[in-house]
Formats: C-alpha cells, structure tokens, sequence
C-alpha cells in the first residue's frame, strides 16, 4: 500500500469515527514512513498518538481530585517542565570530536541497537550519559547525534523550572518528568546538569541538597533501559559525585585541536558553494583558531561568508570565494572577548 493509500484510508476512518481502524492504518503509516527514511515523521506522528491516546483517557468532565484529574494535572506540568520537544537528522558525520570520543558514542549506539542480545544474557544497557566540557564544543550536538542515530524523541528540559525553592518541590518535578520519560520511552536532555546545585542558594536547609540528589539517584535506578537520560554541564566540579558515579558514561569534550578545526571547516563548507582560496593563509588561520571552542570558529567562519557575499554584492561584482580578511578580523575580536572575559 502507497503512502496515499495510507492518507485516504486514515481520511476515511476519521470522518467515520472508527478509532480501532485509524489506529491501526496510522501504525502502518508509521512503518511505511521507518521502512523509506522518513524517520523524522514517524517519530512525530508515534508521539502525537501517544499524546492522543493520553489526553483521551483524561478526556471528558472528570472529578476533582480523582485519578484522571491528578493525571491530567500533571501532564500539564511536565510540558511547563519541557523546553523542546524534537526528533534529529544528526549523524556521527555531522560530529567533529576525537576518534576516541566517537568510539564511546559509537559503542552506546550499539549497545541500543543490540539491546534485544543484551537482554539475553542478562546484561544492563548503558541509558545514562554525562557529557562535560567548555561551552560550545559540541555537548549539546552530541546529543542530537545520538538522538539521530538511535531514531528517538529527545525532550530537552528546563532546568530552572525543575529547581524549586519550595521544600520537595524540586524531587517531585524530576519525579513527573522521568514517569513522562518511562512512558514515552525518549531521551530526556538535561542541560546545565550543575544548576541543580543552585538549590543550595535559596534553601537554608542544605538537607534538601542531599534530598534530590538521592530523588535522581533512586530514578536513575528504576530508569527503563528504553529511555536515555543524557545530562551535559560546563562545571563538572558541582555536580554530587555520587551523582556522577551512576552514569554509564562520563564524556569530557575538550576545545578542538588542529585536526578537528581543519574538519570542521571542511565539514561546514563540503555541502556548500563557498570555497577558499588561499590554503598558505588557511593554515595561519588554523592556527589562530586554536583556543577557540567549535561553535564559535564556526560563527566566525559562517560570517565571514556573509559578509564576504554581501562585498561582492555591493561591488556588483561575481562572488568567487570567501575573504580571508575577514574571517581574520572576526577571529580576532572573538580572541579579544575572550581575554576581556
């Protein structure tokens, strides 16, 4: 059955009211998306029934207080907890990181993937992933990468909402958040994983430190081997160390070295019309680039093919490559914010 076939029958089934029938033509569209790489879709489309079939069962006048109307509220405020909800087309080709962080991307793949062996032999599957490291040097593309390669919906949360100065809030809002996680069998990203420190600032009771760290031992614990938690942070040296203990996985991304500037440039570029002309000053550039984390040698570089377009633009004249002048220039100051910092 074509994928129009598939749209006229789900037309069809709507408009009669059938669910049992639309459910079951929406799974085949669901398959027939996975089986011709419109993997995106079907992911979107598997969490719009879920969501669906949730709302459905609180649908409805429901009695206040009764277990409908505690779920339904609680719905409501895991997506005030949720920042971005989304599906990635990132690859390990879009990563530029060293071969040995690769490797351990690589081997936390393929453990999901061969998950169902795994079982067999009684083995845990690695579901909780710490990345550290320098703003800007891919912890965040990390985990879209692994998003992508493992075709689940990633929820990104929002931290500063999960932190609550009120006693036991904070346990109870991580609590909601891994059940809707369990349920949906996704990635949860947790960024700026230090920031659950910050509770320190505004509770005189340091207990409560000591209390959601042991709420986020005990959920990591009971985590199903489905769902990913992946936590990233800039200041590994506040986070609980018995909390760092109970990742799978502990992935410190550091600036980028010479090789990995090369590539990044040639990555951003290989799908582009924009090329460089002068490899001697390229190399001079490299080196000026060092110190500089991934996603601001990639600011300056994407630019300086602005603004080198917009020159050949003003000067009527054929673009022919990007001004390695510029791109100087704006590495420069990036250099200077840097030391002002």
């Amino acid at each position: 059955m074509t994928q129009f076939d598939l749209i006229k029958e789900i037309a069809k089934y709507g408009l009669e009211n059938d669910q049992e029938r639309l459910l079951h033509v929406l799974n085949d569209l669901i398959e027939h998306s996975k089986k011709t790489k419109k993997i995106n879709f079907a992911l979107q489309l598997q969490s719009l029934i879920k969501e669906g079939l949730r709302a459905q069962q609180t649908s409805g006048l429901v009695k206040v207080g009764s277990a409908k109307h505690l779920l339904r509220e609680e719905d409501q405020e895991v997506n005030d907890l949720v920042i971005e909800k989304l599906t990635s087309d990132y690859s390990f080709d879009d990563l530029v990181c060293s071969s040995e962080t690769k490797d351990e991307l690589g081997f936390f793949v393929q453990e999901h993937r061969g998950s169902e062996m795994l079982k067999q032999y009684n083995l845990p599957i690695a579901n909780k992933i710490l990345f550290s490291g320098p703003s800007g040097c891919g912890k965040t593309l990390a985990s879209y990468v692994l998003a992508g390669e493992l075709e689940k919906m990633m929820i990104v949360i929002n931290l500063g909402a999960i932190v609550s100065s009120r006693l036991g809030e904070t346990s109870k809002n991580l609590a909601k958040l891994f059940r809707r996680a369990a349920a949906e069998e996704c990635i949860i990203l947790l960024d700026e994983f230090d920031s659950l420190g910050k509770i320190r600032d505004y509770s005189q009771d340091h207990g409560e430190m000591k209390r959601v760290v042991n709420t986020i031992l005990q959920l990591f614990d009971y985590l199903p081997q489905e769902s990913i938690v992946i936590a990233a942070t800039n200041q590994a040296e506040m986070i609980d160390t018995a909390l760092i203990r109970r990742f799978d996985m502990w992935i410190k991304l550091e600036l980028p070295d010479e090789k990995e500037i090369k590539e990044l440039i040639f990555k951003t570029l290989e799908k582009s019309p924009f090329k460089l002309k002068d490899n001697n000053e390229l190399s001079q550039i490299i080196n000026s680039c060092k110190g500089l984390s991934f996603f601001t040698i990639q600011k300056t570089l994407v630019n300086s093919i602005k603004r080198s377009l917009f020159e050949s633009y003003n000067a009527n004249e054929p673009f022919k490559a990007i001004d390695l002048s510029i791109w100087k220039t704006l590495i420069n100051q990036e250099i200077k914010l840097q030391i002002k910092g």
